[in-house]
């Protein structure tokens, strides 16, 4: 894995000071925000200068039910040929439910929402893995997701499903310290249980972030200093393997960027000592494993054997031709490839059907799904509504000038009522849609401006059969008779 040294994650509102950083290596763009015939021009200096940059997904949803869509990864892959990137990043998470494999309305959390730890889970994130390996052309390595509540059932541990997840795809990982945190603190899991589970020879970097607790629940906000527990789990981890790099991020909030370089020097003393403390630890054993782990300590796999031995993939072949070299069925096996799609039919719909429940459960309303933790339910639908809020609000920055202090309680009522079923930008249209259906806002200046800027939005385009489109253009007609 390339060496990617120290990083921070590039975000236009601190564009500027990442590029007067001088210990800064490489930076990790958001995707989904990056246009790949026009990054800005930040990143085109951060790159004329050597600084690596690596694409990271947020919409790809390996762990749903679904195959991954042709299109985000064709966005995904263009981005990373683009960038020039060593690597494009996901998340193991789902991000969207329903739809034709469940016969049921399509839903889109708008957040990463965890994948149950089982079999089912497992086999289904695989296959999607190795779809997304077969058409990016780079390397893919996915992320360890926070979560505010767990899945009744689970068979694995986090670091058994991810130990397993790496064995049978040969995806490499990225590991979030601050997310094994939050499990901590929120699922009662032992962070150094899931370093010991981990095939670390798979690591591919680390990132560290901030949050807060708030009535016993930590929330992973990316917006707040990174705590010293988080600090203490990457100096765990760099005790068992030096990181092939290490990313603070920050998504808002933001700082002077003083208080940014010195997170980041907090972050490389943590890794140091980590380092120092593994150097003790192989004095005192005499020797090591060859990851950076003296060996037998702290070393196990799922179901607590040893780790299997596999060849390393060379340089330039593709990652799931790695993964059948150890093990994975051929492509010119039609029996096998053949049995594990009948397998994968049935296993899709029952994650999928699971998946819908959870996810109606907490956007739209419906009951919770038996075994759940429904006030764990109801703090995860509070922070979904309130991200959507927040996210409409940067997207659409006119409308909380337009509405004031009533944007927030506006947005979430109709939130309540109105599971998001596309992106942003067509909730944003379909909010002040509503709102103005309604005969909102009260004031008649603030309707008017609402009023103006949807007409403005919603002008001319192709006709859609889709039915949220088909109410957008009947509330149109409404609106242009007023």
């Amino acid at each position: 894995m390339q060496r990617l040294g120290t990083g921070i994650g590039w975000r236009p509102e601190i564009a500027d000071a990442v590029e007067r950083m001088p210990d800064v290596d490489w930076v990790e763009v958001v995707s989904e925000n990056l246009c790949p015939d026009h990054p800005p021009e930040s990143l085109k200096r951060l790159r004329a200068r050597g600084v690596t940059v690596v694409p990271h997904g947020v919409s790809l949803g390996l762990g749903g039910a679904e195959r991954p869509d042709e299109g985000r990864l064709t966005a995904l892959a263009e981005r990373a040929l683009a960038l020039g990137s060593p690597l494009v990043t996901e998340h193991i998470a789902f991000v969207r439910a329903g739809g034709a494999l469940t016969a049921s309305p399509r839903l889109e959390a708008g957040h990463l929402l965890p994948v149950p730890r089982t079999r089912d889970a497992l086999d289904v994130l695989c296959e999607n893995i190795r779809v997304a390996q077969d058409a990016l052309p780079v390397p893919l390595a996915v992320e360890n997701i926070a979560a505010l509540l767990s899945w009744p059932g689970e068979e694995l541990t986090e670091g058994q499903f991810l130990y397993e997840l790496a064995d049978r795809t040969g995806v490499r990982l990225l590991i979030d310290v601050a997310n094994l945190h939050t499990n901590h603190v929120n699922q009662g899991e032992d962070p150094a249980r899931a370093l010991a589970e981990l095939p670390l020879e798979a690591l591919a970097y680390v990132h560290v972030a901030g949050g807060f607790e708030r009535d016993g629940v930590w929330h992973d906000s990316h917006a707040h200093p990174v705590p010293e527990p988080v600090l203490g789990i990457l100096s765990d981890l760099a005790s068992r393997v030096t990181p092939p790099g290490v990313l603070l991020e920050r998504d808002e909030n933001f700082p002077e960027p003083g208080e940014l370089e010195r997170e980041l020097a907090a972050i490389g003393k943590a890794v140091e000592l980590g380092r120092t403390a593994a150097v003790g630890r192989t004095a005192a054993v005499g020797r090591t494993d060859g990851v950076g782990h003296p060996a037998g300590i702290g070393r196990t796999t799922a179901g607590g054997r040893p780790p299997r031995a596999t060849a390393a993939p060379e340089a330039d072949e593709p990652e799931s031709a790695a993964a059948r070299k150890a093990g994975e069925p051929a492509a010119g096996e039609p029996e096998v490839i053949a049995a594990e799609s009948a397998v994968a039919a049935a296993t899709r719909q029952r994650l999928g059907l699971a998946q819908t429940a959870l996810l109606s459960a907490l956007v739209a309303g419906t009951p919770a799904p038996e075994g759940f933790d429904r006030v764990r339910l109801t703090v995860q639908a509070r922070a979904l509504a309130s991200k959507r809020a927040d996210v409409v609000a940067k997207i659409a920055p006119e409308l909380p000038v337009i509405l004031g202090a009533g944007y927030r309680p506006a947005f979430l009522a109709y939130a309540q009522a109105h599971p998001m079923s596309g992106g942003y930008r067509l909730d944003a249209m379909e909010f002040a849609a509503s709102l103005l259906s309604a005969g909102e806002p009260d004031d008649r200046e603030a309707r008017r401006a609402l009023r103006a800027w949807w007409l403005e939005r919603s002008g001319p385009a192709p006709r859609s059969h889709r039915p949220a489109v088909r109410a957008a253009r009947a509330a149109r007609r409404v609106l242009l008779r007023r």
